[in-house]
């Protein structure tokens, strides 16, 4: 899963003059759009702060008069004198924007929320926006625990049914109508639709791992219509489905070494023997354990199977935060306790307190169907169209790609290449470990991205290209 794990960030201080929003916003559309462009959102409190609202797109942007979804909004008023609204896309796909943005005020700084609107809001298909669901929390439970390592034709028969059955239920409870229109090319328009609807003549924007992917496909259909951009952690649309899955897997291994020699540090840490590869060879054994008989749980009946092991393990490598609680589960799990992996593996895979899901898989699944059909939905019960190619922007202002070095998730040589091929990209690089820049990551990359949002003057060039 790609998806941003928050961490609040420290503030800056200075302001400086906004450049670049004259003139009024677009209150006409292409193609029969007109009354979605002109709308308005209707904003109410929602608690702590925070309104919300709701914004009118079309299911089928070929069909503007048929279907219509209801995108859900979440904003935070400017504490000062405001330039504009900045839109906030967390990741995933699958990540709920307006929860992920009630639960964090401080995701973007002071200076920030000083001079801008701070608006999230849920793709179409995720959380409060026409979601898709497939499974209720028992077909979930087993799903996350299934062999994620077929050893033998029975275990692959098994995996292939759970992959057709996975499909059966989204194309039964989410319908196939909605499963053929959650891609990501589509929620880039609902972004264009937003922009007008906020009032903005241009969007600024920051999106964090799939949200490079979705502001990346929004510059290729609307370079012109860009004020500001920030792609965090940043994907390479070039790449198909399965290439992105190649990349990350090394970007994992990466993020596991890392971890281990920082490990090695630590007077808990669990490894007893300080080698990277004596320590993977401990690793691969647990997995195994856990694969020939569930790891003991004291948190409820479920069973840490090697599936729930290796998810909890890898949620916690986005997040150099979260290295001391691996430490400490780890050093559990070799006892034989999984306890603690499992909570982990429920933070990653959405599992709330009371036991239900939100629907941050399913949305994942249905969304990477469409915009990757070629990577792991032989079974998927709509056609999806491989979009995979060169983003060029034509036309847009610069627009900031952000890589850090030892990213698990979206490794560095993808913002590279997106960097590269934009035809106004500007690379920012964190050489640091874990999952994107902005918000908690690097204060350098924050006070530069800071600058460049409110007066659109690009960083230059190796402008935090040391350690953080």
């Amino acid at each position: 899963m790609r998806r941003l794990i928050t961490i609040i960030s420290p503030a800056i201080a200075g302001l400086i003059a906004a450049a670049g929003l004259a003139g009024p916003a677009r209150a006409t559309g292409p193609g029969g759009l007109d009354a979605y462009y002109g709308q308005r959102v209707a904003w109410s409190s929602c608690g702590n702060g925070y309104e919300c609202g709701k914004l009118r797109v079309p299911l089928d942007y070929s069909k503007p008069g048929g279907r219509q979804i209801r995108i859900s909004l979440v904003r935070l008023r400017a504490t000062g004198k405001r330039i504009g609204s900045i839109v906030l896309n967390f990741g995933g796909p699958g990540i709920s924007g307006v929860d992920s943005l009630k639960a964090a005020k401080a995701v973007v700084s002071p200076s920030l929320r000083q001079r801008f609107d701070v608006v999230s809001f849920d793709p179409r298909g995720v959380g409060a926006s026409a979601p898709v669901r497939c499974l209720g929390t028992l077909g979930l439970d087993a799903l996350f625990a299934a062999d994620p390592t077929p050893d033998n034709r029975t275990e692959v028969k098994q995996a292939q049914q759970w992959a057709k059955a996975f499909a059966g239920a989204c194309a039964k409870n989410a319908g196939k109508q909605l499963l053929a229109h959650v891609g990501t090319g589509e929620a880039a328009r609902d972004m264009d639709v937003m922009r007008a609807a906020l009032g903005e003549r241009r969007l600024t924007y920051l999106g964090w791992s799939y949200g490079t992917y979705l502001g990346a496909r929004y510059a290729d259909l609307f370079p012109t219509r860009i004020r500001a951009m920030v792609l965090d952690g940043a994907e390479n649309p070039d790449q198909t489905g399965v290439e992105f899955a190649r990349s990350q897997a090394k970007g994992f291994q990466v993020a596991t070494e890392s971890f281990m020699r920082d490990c090695f540090k630590a007077k808990d840490c669990p490894f007893k023997q300080h080698s990277v590869s004596a320590a993977w060879k401990r690793l691969a054994a647990l997995y195994k354990r856990a694969d020939r008989a569930p790891l003991r749980n004291t948190y409820d009946g479920r069973q840490v199977s090697e599936a729930v092991a290796r998810t909890g393990v890898t949620n916690a490598l986005y997040a150099v935060a979260y290295w001391p609680t691996l430490r400490v589960a780890l050093a559990d799990a070799f006892k034989g306790d999984g306890t603690k992996l499992l909570l982990l593996a429920d933070d990653y895979n959405g599992r709330r307190a009371d036991g239900t899901y939100d629907n941050r898989y399913e949305a994942l699944m249905a969304i990477n169907c469409l915009d990757h059909p070629e990577s792991r939905c032989p079974y998927w019960p709509v056609k999806g169209t491989r979009f995979a190619k060169k983003v060029r922007a034509q036309g847009s202002p610069p627009i900031v790609v952000v890589g850090t070095t030892r990213d698990p998730a979206t490794p560095y040589g993808l913002a590279k290449a997106l960097a590269a091929q934009l035809s106004k990209g500007v690379l920012l690089t964190n050489d640091a470990d874990g999952h994107t820049a902005y918000s908690g990551g690097s204060s350098c990359v924050e006070r530069q991205i800071d600058r460049y949002l409110i007066t659109v003057v690009p960083p230059r060039p190796g402008a935090c290209s040391v350690k953080a």
